[in-house]
């Protein structure tokens, strides 16, 4: 092992010789080498990461060349995993590369994901996400998140061993029709930001036993990260003790293939459900609306829209009523970016949860949610 390569990091007291040897034994998958995965990958190899995989089963083309940092113009047409791999190997030759071409599913995740320690998500649609999670617990693995969209991304460390996992966060997959990256767009950049996090979340993993409590995991946080105001904020993400996967036995978890939904934004012409926008709301008060946050207490307190009620989506779904000040001509739903409202929103319309004493459905005729949640609205926030 070459003492010049990483002689800047083991100068590092919370890495030393001893973290460039935990570096060097560990095993990380990163599924999808695109936006995420690239430079996430990047940075990985340079450390000294002593397996690292890629899994994807795409080719490169020219739309990807702005953001997926590993490949050139005479990369255009070949499988990304063999390029990406190429690439890491004139990075860093001490290490071990692996190209997996194939797109990872219920029939193979187990195989490929049961090789390596460390999983970063770098993938753009939620049937991987939710597969690479229940894979992940089914396995005992903790999964490094990553999500980008336009000018935002967000990242999380998800270990159902030491905390929650996805699942926890967003129990099911959304069926609404979802618009992709090609549709909602992407800055460059914001894929940068949010691969660098995930493969600095994969180095503190990688060291194990010998990370000091200096190192902060982001193990039940979500760290969101809007590059356009470049500001940063984090949200505290709870173990769900109901988790419709980490709550049960491992061994009985069933890997599935969900309909592949893209985990950009939610197309609003295909919900099902109604929804507004922070512009047709606008950032006064109306009159005989009220606005009900179905975050968590945690989020609650860092920030909401001034004069909404705060009911978590998981006491909403306990079936406990939510007394109201006064009947209202119309409520609205809101919680970090969407999925949240519309699940509890769901719920209210079947009768799954009551406002007051009301009987199912009641108020569904003046039910909607804030669409994007929180993260659209540009207007005071209370605390």
């Amino acid at each position: 092992m070459s003492k010049t390569r990483y002689s800047r990091q083991v100068l590092l007291k919370e890495i030393g010789t001893q973290g460039q040897e935990a570096f060097r034994r560990a095993r990380v998958l990163c599924i999808g080498a695109g936006g995420l995965g690239c430079p996430a990958a990047q940075y990985l190899a340079a450390a000294g990461i002593g397996t690292l995989g890629l899994i994807d089963p795409d080719r490169v083309d020219e739309s990807n060349l702005h953001r997926q940092i590993l490949f050139g113009t005479r990369d255009l047409g070949f499988f990304k995993a063999e390029a990406a791999a190429a690439r890491l190997r004139e990075l860093n030759p001490e290490i071990n590369v692996r190209a997996h071409v194939d797109r990872l599913s219920a029939r193979n995740a187990q195989s490929v994901l049961s090789q390596y320690d460390i999983l970063i998500d770098g993938t753009d649609n939620f049937a991987s996400k939710y597969l690479i999670n229940d894979a992940a617990v089914k396995l005992g693995l903790p999964v490094v998140f990553g999500s980008i969209s336009q000018f935002e991304g967000r990242a999380s460390v998800f270990w159902a061993k030491e905390g929650p996992c996805y699942r926890c966060l967003h129990p099911h997959p959304p069926k609404a029709a979802i618009q992709n990256c090609a549709e909602a767009g992407i800055i460059g950049a914001v894929a940068g930001v949010i691969g660098g996090i995930q493969a600095m979340e994969a180095l503190k993993l990688a060291l194990g036993a010998l990370r000091p409590p200096s190192l902060r995991l982001l193990l039940g946080e979500l760290c969101v990260v809007d590059c356009g105001s470049l500001s940063f904020s984090s949200f505290g993400i709870r173990k769900n003790p109901a988790c419709p996967v980490c709550a049960g036995a491992p061994e009985s978890i069933e890997l599935v293939d969900e309909p592949l939904l893209c985990a950009a934004t939610t197309d609003p012409q295909s919900l099902e459900i109604p929804e507004v926008t922070a512009e047709e709301l606008g950032h006064a008060s109306t009159p005989g609306t009220v606005f009900i946050d179905v975050r968590e207490r945690s989020e609650w307190r860092l920030g909401h829209i001034p004069g909404a009620l705060n009911w978590p989506l998981s006491e909403l779904r306990a079936g406990e009523e939510f007394p109201l000040p006064e009947p209202p001509s119309r409520i609205v739903l809101y919680c970090q970016a969407g999925i949240r409202s519309r699940e509890a929103l769901r719920l209210l319309n079947s009768g799954a949860a009551r406002l007051d004493a009301s009987a199912p459905g009641y108020y569904s005729d003046r039910l909607c949610h804030l669409r994007n949640g929180i993260l659209s609205w540009n207007g005071p926030l209370a605390r």
